[in-house]
């Protein structure tokens, strides 16, 4: 997101040496650039196969074997969840980012709610009209959230985003184990517990039913058929789709808000400890989470299993992940200067747009209206695309940067937040 505008001319905030402010900011954007191209590893399944395909391979429609299996498995273990999870915590850190440049103006927070406010006409038209798996409306409503927590100390604030975290990771326990355990089970068909299978079944059909229908649409290439189809089935659950990932967005922005003022992006913690805790929160959640995929390959990735692998039994190692892969990336992001690092800062520094651009990208390659690979590609396959994307999102933004100022979604919201016409071109 764009956390340039919390900084002055020369890059460093008003109470931070140059320097360090250098290295903070080049932190920030090495990190958000890896985790937006880290995002695109676990949606192109949703892009290119039924939304469901996500998280449950049997909506897949290519063909799905052994292979696929394993591969999902590895991305349960690698990548789900936690590359969200960085780009949360970054989101919050650059709240606050935001928000010390507002007060060295002697403003206060009601320009950062005007920009939560567009990021929210933002993700309520990138769900409607692109892609409803859209996270930038629930990081708008759970910024607004935030913003209640900024006067706390840094130690406060990592404290209460990790007990929140807790509690939402219990509430998504409880609300997918039982579940997993009710539908997959063995039960007499005289018992209260066959009626709930039953009825778990129900809408198990019914969600691959609606998956099939937005399928048929979305090959047969009529966007008027699948603008309508989002807002009637799937805009009324956005209110408790955006309760539910409250439980985990505004936990992570509050840790974020606390490690950034903490300084894990600007060498507030000795490099050697980063590395260490670091590395061993990205192996705690490794070695946490293989026995989670093992045991959902055990049960032949049922519907439910899946659910509850995603959403129950890995909560808390995804915060493990996310946690790791941030202080690991942070450290990198103060240290790398090479012409890899160049790149994912400039793509950290067009995150927005590299966000939203790629569903206007693969909203073009896999519909009907677009190439008409929808429904085709198997997860391997899926995969060479996210390898081509990677090449465009890194390869862009240094020819765009070197005459604007700013991404062009960026600049449009920093338009949209100052209400004025922002300088765009580099002088």
């Amino acid at each position: 997101m764009e956390f340039y505008e919390a900084l002055d001319e020369n890059g460093a905030t008003p109470d931070q040496p140059l320097a360090r402010g250098r290295d903070r900011i080049a932190s920030l954007d090495v990190t958000r650039g890896v985790a937006v191209l880290g995002i695109l590893i676990a949606n192109i399944i949703a892009f290119g196969q039924p939304f469901d395909a996500y998280s449950y391979p049997g909506a897949f429609l290519a063909p799905v074997g052994p292979l696929d299996h394993w591969l999902w498995a590895a991305q349960l273990v690698l990548v789900d969840g936690k590359f969200r999870g960085v780009f949360t915590l970054l989101f919050g850190a650059g709240i606050y980012l935001f928000m010390e440049r507002a007060w060295a103006r002697g403003e206060g927070a009601g320009r950062q709610m005007r920009r939560l406010a567009w990021l929210c006409a933002f993700g309520l038209a990138h769900f409607i009209l692109l892609w409803r798996g859209d996270i930038l409306f629930f990081y708008a409503v759970a910024g607004f959230g935030a913003l209640f927590f900024l006067d706390l100390s840094p130690g406060r604030q990592v404290l209460l985003g990790v007990l929140a975290y807790v509690a939402g990771a219990v509430l998504s326990f409880t609300s997918t184990v039982p579940m997993e355990q009710a539908a997959d089970g063995h039960f007499a068909a005289h018992t209260e517990m066959a009626a709930t299978q039953g009825r778990l079944l129900e809408a198990e059909a019914g969600d691959l039913s609606d998956g099939s229908d937005e399928a048929a649409i979305l090959t047969r290439g009529d966007y008027p058929a699948f603008v309508a189809h989002t807002m009637a089935r799937h805009l009324p659950s956005l209110p408790f789709q955006t309760f539910y990932f409250a439980f985990e967005t505004l936990p992570l922005m509050l840790i974020g808000m606390g490690l950034y003022r903490l300084g894990l992006f600007s060498g507030g913690f000795a490099a050697r400890e980063q590395w260490l805790w670091g590395g061993a929160a990205v192996a705690l959640s490794i070695a946490t989470t293989i026995p989670i995929a093992l045991w959902a390959l055990g049960k032949g990735l049922s519907y439910y299993a899946t659910i509850a692998a995603f959403d129950g039994w890995s909560a808390m190692p995804r915060l493990a992940g996310s946690l790791g892969y941030l202080t690991l990336l942070a450290l990198y992001g103060q240290r790398a200067h090479g012409w890899l690092a160049r790149h994912f800062a400039l793509a950290g520094r067009t995150a927005f747009s590299n966000y939203l651009g790629t569903s206007v990208v693969m909203m073009l390659v896999f519909p009907g209206w677009g190439l008409g690979l929808f429904g085709e590609l198997t997860r391997i396959q899926l995969y060479g695309v996210v390898l081509i994307a990677w090449v465009v999102m890194l390869a862009w933004p240094g020819p765009w940067l070197a005459r604007f100022r700013y991404g062009p979604l960026e600049w449009l919201w920093r338009c949209l937040t100052y209400g004025q016409l922002v300088p765009m071109r580099r002088q």
